[in-house]
């Protein structure tokens, strides 16, 4: 049940539904004509239920202010085409909502100043005052419920969802590495082709999981657990702009192992061949990065991530040798392999830091 909690759809479904509630036994208990429109305070109780308290607070005011703007664009234009026909003024009001949508303040809740507009014009014009209070009243009033709710009830951070993210970008960049070393080894590299179609899959996990992080960055505003799990926040933050970094340094070096196929230029100059040397250098990187950060608090104790860090170094070490002690310089392959080198040694550096492992919350 508790893993089950830390779903993010579980808990907005909990805050939506309490704060839904609450917003309307709070409406019925105010005085009429208020009480007549209870109705519109759920409903903005469930619009002001984000994955975010920062989230929540800003859909509550710029909710809020779409539908007062629909409201007054519809009344107003009501009024000073009245002896048109009804079409062409419904025509004017959506044309001069749409407009007014544009104003960027607004953001993805600039549709409710046409919805507004409308439904105004179509059953709002007898009293526009009365209506227009009662409607923005009570979604401003049901909305500072559910932003309320959401600070109360267990404020997502989302770490749950990053750290998966994470995961399952790590898991997939190293099987990219694991892959291209695999084909070395066979002396069978795919083709560009094949790798563009593989990188695919892992161009969308990490779109994935730079979303997770932006989201993990937006809950901690005005969150009240922000302070307790700041250490874990930090820590996805700095895992994901490695892995990312890292992701941009893999795509380069294995555009140039397809392309230009370095270990098939004639540099053999070390046992086994320019292959396998390269081979054994993207294998220990692929190592390094599907190896977790250390989880606990003994900094003394043996590390497998410092293991396969050591070794990777040493792997470099090797082609670097190889590197150094070729004699045909002036060969594209020998280009390419340094490149790729030094790509290696960039993502690794990436790496080293040594951020905890977050905890789920």
């Amino acid at each position: 049940m508790r893993e089950l909690l830390r779903e993010p759809w579980v808990q907005r479904a909990v805050r939506a539904a309490l704060a839904a509630g609450l917003a309307w036994q709070v409406a019925v208990l105010l005085p009429s004509p208020l009480a007549q429109y209870a109705y519109y305070a759920p409903l903005g109780a469930v619009i002001a239920v984000h994955p975010t308290v920062a989230d929540s607070a800003a859909a509550a005011w710029r909710t809020v202010v779409a539908i007062l703007l629909g409201f007054a664009l519809a009344a107003t234009v009501h009024e000073l085409t009245l002896p048109i026909p009804r079409a062409l003024t419904i025509a004017l009001i959506v044309a001069l909502a749409v407009g007014i949508e544009q104003w960027r303040v607004l953001q993805e809740h600039a549709s409710w100043v046409s919805f507004a507009a409308v439904l105004m014009l179509t059953v709002g014009t007898a009293d526009p005052a009365r209506y227009a209070l009662g409607y923005a009243g009570l979604t401003l009033l049901g909305a500072a419920i559910g932003v309320l709710v959401t600070t109360v009830l267990f404020p997502p951070l989302h770490l749950t969802t990053a750290v998966r993210r994470i995961a399952t970008t790590r898991a997939l960049l190293a099987r990219h590495l694991q892959d291209i070393a695999g084909g070395l080894r066979h002396g069978a590299v795919p083709t560009p082709g094949d790798w563009v179609r593989r990188g695919q899959e892992l161009k969308a996990a990490l779109d994935r999981m730079r979303v997770a992080e932006s989201v993990v960055e937006r809950a901690r505003r005005a969150n009240p657990r922000a302070r307790r799990w700041g250490g874990s926040a930090a820590s996805i933050r700095e895992q994901s702009r490695a892995l990312d970094r890292v992701a941009v340094l893999v795509d380069d070096l294995t555009t140039l192992v397809v392309e230009f196929e370095p270990h098939r230029r004639g540099i053999d100059r070390i046992d086994g061949g320019t292959g396998w040397v390269l081979a054994d250098a993207l294998a220990s990187l692929a190592r390094v990065v599907c190896t977790p950060y250390r989880t606990t608090g003994d900094e003394q104790a043996p590390d497998e991530r410092d293991a396969a860090i050591d070794a990777a170094d040493e792997a470099l070490h090797r082609l670097t040798a190889l590197l150094r002690t070729s004699e045909v310089a002036d060969d594209e392959g020998f280009f390419a392999l340094g490149a790729v080198t030094i790509g290696m040694y960039r993502s690794l550096d990436s790496l080293r830091a040594r951020p905890r492992d977050p905890q789920p919350a």
